[in-house]
């Protein structure tokens, strides 16, 4: 890839600075060296490997935008993302299970929970000894997964005592902590919703069944299942049926962060195609020497460089996003087209790749291929495309 810009007088700040960059370097030589000869055993058996989160822990990559008073990083989110971008080109299944624990459950509990629940979980999230899991979308409950929600949360004494199911978790059947959606107040519909700390072996907690997914294997998914599960009313975080607050600030910097998984793919992808045109021959000379393939190298080369450079954008208006900010606006509709450009973006690279390497692009034991399969789910996790442009849609045509 080429040499990034860096700040300097008159630069837009979503352009890296030097010290960004070298973490992302120091942080992209760190995961090719540790994970990447992982990935085809991933795929064959969609296990992660249990020192894979002690891993990052140690080496500091797990709490990034959490303080260092609790065990985090202490990095700013622009930073969070430019590592997840080089750990998602080492791994996309690394890089997924590290977004869901790191963003949806960890960052989510650091900037919502009090602080008895800061003190008590977060270290162990942040040096790996714990995984996270945020427990939202619900069978049959997709893209209206706070309208639909069917899990319920009774209050009974000093506990509540929940009963429902979760499906499409990301760490599911690893985690030992899943940030939980339930409705507290069913009557008052989507505003009746509170979110939880609840400890996987608790009793009444079970993982119904592990999900056999097409792509990003190694990543393990299930489905959740809650019956008659009793969880201490301080596990609450955030306020009662203060839910939707929670979700939707964390939606938006959700939505942010995956733009960079996607980026980190597509640029994998382009690497390996690169690699393959110069080294494959046909008619006597490498195949890199064909305009038709320049010319698919360079639109690939180009949709990277745009999608990057928006979520990059993105990135930096997140910057500070209080809870309550998330769920409307600006940064709502600009997540949304960061997150549709990246995953369209990635599709058409993958696209393009498999094309390039041929037949052996076909092979479910090559690396491309294993890219095409993951990067399909971009365009439908996180909220599908369509939503994603009735999201921009419907901010641009607001007043």
């Amino acid at each position: 890839m080429s040499q990034q810009l860096r700040n300097a007088p008159g630069l837009p700040t979503y352009f890296l600075s030097d010290e960004q960059q070298a973490l992302a370097d120091q942080a992209s030589r760190f995961f090719f060296s540790e994970f990447h000869h992982l990935n085809a055993e991933m795929d064959d058996t969609d296990d992660l490997s249990p020192s894979v989160f002690p891993k990052l822990g140690e080496m500091g990559y797990l709490g990034l935008n959490v303080s260092p008073e609790y065990g985090g990083a202490g990095l700013d989110f622009t930073s969070a993302c430019v590592i997840t971008e080089e750990l998602s080109r080492a791994s996309a299944a690394i890089g997924l299970s590290h977004v869901a624990h790191d963003n949806l459950c960890v960052n989510n509990i650091y900037r919502n929970a009090n602080e008895d629940l800061r003190r008590k979980y977060l270290p162990g999230l942040c040096d790996g000894s714990l995984i996270g899991a945020l427990g939202l979308t619900e069978p049959g409950a997709g893209s209206d997964a706070l309208g639909s929600m069917r899990t319920t949360a009774r209050k009974d004494g000093d506990q509540y005592v929940l009963n429902g199911s979760k499906i499409y978790i990301t760490n599911g059947p690893i985690a030992d902590i899943v940030l939980v959606y339930a409705k507290t107040s069913p009557e008052k519909g989507a505003k009746g919703i509170s979110a939880f700390i609840v400890e996987t072996d608790t009793p009444g907690f079970k993982v119904a069944q592990k999900l056999n997914k097409m792509g990003f294997r190694g990543s393990p998914t299930g489905e959740l299942v809650f019956e008659d599960c009793r969880v201490p009313a301080a596990n609450m975080v955030g306020r009662l049926d203060g839910g939707v607050a929670v979700t939707m600030s964390g939606l938006d910097l959700e939505r942010a962060i995956v733009c960079f998984n996607a980026v980190g793919i597509a640029r994998r992808a382009l690497e390996i195609s690169i690699d393959y045109a110069k080294t494959r021959q046909q008619f006597g000379k490498p195949i890199a020497n064909f305009q038709m393939v320049q010319s698919m190298l360079a639109e690939m080369y180009t949709e990277i460089e745009a999608a990057r450079s928006l979520s990059l954008r993105t990135a930096a208006m997140c910057e500070g996003l209080e809870e309550g900010q998330g769920g409307r606006g600006e940064i709502h509709k600009l997540t949304a087209a960061a997150i549709f450009k990246a995953a369209a973006a990635t599709s058409f690279v993958l696209d393009r790749a498999v094309q390039i390497h041929g037949g052996s692009g076909y092979m479910r034991d090559t690396e491309v291929n294993r890219l095409y399969r993951t990067g399909r789910v971009l365009e439908v996790g996180a909220g599908t495309q369509e939503v994603r442009k009735l999201i921009i849609s419907g901010e641009l045509l607001k007043n």
